[in-house]
């Protein structure tokens, strides 16, 4: 198990434990992968069964048959036209960057920020990172204080921050008895709970909280069946941290729901994983194209049309949705292609979605980043300067519940 978006600094965390447990604002979390998924199939789409008809048409008509099928390939024109001429909706985009562009991972080195803006040709609009509850590789915990100094770091960016908050510590296991869900929900961690609470509000400004994400799978401490947390669990520690924060006022921050994409239906139902409305404000889904280490080659549909169905059409119809982490290596495949037909894909088929964040950092060996060859670097920047993904125009965001952009 390695740490998410942390290689090279781990160390220097272990040694500034003491450090944050004083106020000083650093942090890392440790994030392990998924595991191995099998091949799902993508759906046909209307316009390839409009152009069959066509070209099955018959040689030999009576006027009222060739009249019907005029018709019908009339439909199938207009219903394609439609489809192109819809305008697509706006997205927030960004990504979680690590350290192999600058030495220095970002928000904390905001320099990383600029050399991937350059790599994508266009400003972001969201950034995303990593803060565990503790850190508790030293013979005593040290609880990490809110992020304000990069928090504000990406506001004065001009991006919306997304904060991935997680009820663990590090190193991480999925054997941290000190930080089970029963802990989270008896209370034992509410003073640090609450007095974190109170500092996202005394900032007075917007982001999007991303607590306990992937809870659908088995790798991380805080899911069920690990770490000897039963059924039920998650969402009551869910609520009980929500609460909190609703209690002493923290309007500016968004709830996101975040699991793990789940194809071939290997992992927990995310059906009783859901908060509920109430209790969130954004869903999320990460997931990524492995290529030949874990399952084969996968496109972004393959991967991630049937659990944005499950969410979108029955459990969370009303919320928006963004996907908090998303990657592909280049073993196994066109990584040029498979970008291009992702963002394609988000901007057509999958409305719900309005905000992506992409995985580039260099994580478990894999080659995530987008700068992994200059055809996959060019294929991003090409997709992202479409209008539709917004630039850093957001500072002055009231502190509210975010709204997707508009």
């Amino acid at each position: 198990m390695v740490t998410r978006c942390t290689t090279g600094l781990l160390v220097s965390l272990l040694a500034l434990a003491a450090i944050a447990a004083s106020g000083t604002d650093l942090a890392m979390a440790a994030h392990a992968r998924a595991p191995r998924m099998k091949l799902a199939q993508a759906h046909s789409l209307g316009t390839n069964t409009c152009a069959a008809r066509r070209r099955a048409r018959p040689a030999h008509l009576t006027d009222r048959r060739r009249h019907r099928i005029a018709k019908r390939a009339r439909n199938c024109r207009e219903r394609i036209a439609t489809v192109s001429s819809v305008p697509h909706q706006p997205l927030y985009w960004g990504a979680s960057i690590g350290t192999q562009l600058t030495g220095g991972q970002a928000p904390w080195d905001m320099s990383a920020v600029t050399k991937f803006e350059g790599l994508a040709d266009k400003s972001l609009s969201l950034l995303n990172f990593f803060v565990p509850f503790a850190n508790c590789g030293e013979p005593n915990c040290s609880f990490y204080k809110f992020p304000t100094t990069p928090l504000e770091n990406i506001r004065q960016h001009g991006a919306i921050p997304m904060l991935s908050w997680s009820s663990q510590s590090i190193p991480s296991s999925t054997n941290e008895p000190d930080f089970q869900l029963s802990d989270v929900i008896s209370g034992r961690y509410d003073a640090y709970i609450r007095e974190f609470a109170e500092a996202a509000r005394a900032w007075q400004h917007p982001f999007f909280l991303r607590f306990d994400w992937e809870m659908n799978g088995n790798w991380f401490p805080w899911s069920e069946g690990v770490n000897g947390n039963q059924p039920g669990e998650f969402v009551a520690a869910w609520r009980h941290v929500h609460d909190i924060f609703s209690s002493v006022g923290a309007t500016n921050v968004t709830w996101v729901w975040c699991p793990n994409v789940d194809p071939s239906g290997d992992l927990q139902k995310v059906e009783s994983l859901y908060p509920g409305n109430e209790y969130v404000d954004w869903t999320g889904l990460d997931g990524y194209n492995w290529g030949p280490r874990k399952g084969g080659w996968k496109t972004f549909n393959q991967l991630y049309q049937s659990t944005y169905h499950q969410i979108t059409d029955s459990l969370a119809p009303s919320k928006p949705m963004l996907i908090g982490e998303m990657g592909s290596t280049e073993q196994g495949g066109s990584k040029a292609n498979w970008i291009n037909e992702a963002m394609t894909s988000i901007s057509t088929e999958y409305p719900a979605i309005r905000g992506l964040l992409w995985y580039d950092c260099v994580d478990e060996g894999m080659d995530w980043p987008i700068e992994s060859s200059p055809g996959s670097a060019e294929s991003f920047a090409r997709a992202i300067k479409s209008p539709e993904f917004q630039g850093n125009s957001y500072a002055n965001l009231a502190p509210t519940t975010i709204a997707p952009p508009s």
